[in-house]
């Protein structure tokens, strides 16, 4: 497998497992296929870390739309519900 390539067989991969973490180390996510179809992602725990790190809370997010004081208004729906037979 060359350097360009990112891309893995489960076969490959068993075979060459300390190249694939190297590779997701030096070069990026590696993807491993199972029968032609993509399987998983190995990354470096740097990069899942990076990924998966809480960005602020849901607040802030709020806080920080670009839809605040747009003057967008939302209503909530008030129907009745519905009578059931239990």
């Amino acid at each position: 497998m060359s350097k360009a390539e990112a891309s893995w067989t489960v076969v490959d991969a068993k075979a060459h497992w300390s190249r694939v973490i190297d590779q997701a180390l030096a070069d990026g996510p590696q993807r491993i296929t199972r029968n032609g179809r993509p399987a998983v992602v190995v990354v470096s725990a740097e990069e899942w870390d990076r990924k998966t790190r809480r960005k602020g809370t849901l607040a802030e997010f709020f806080a920080s739309s670009p839809l605040r004081g747009s003057g967008l208004e939302l209503e909530r729906v008030k129907d009745e519900p519905r009578d059931i037979a239990l």
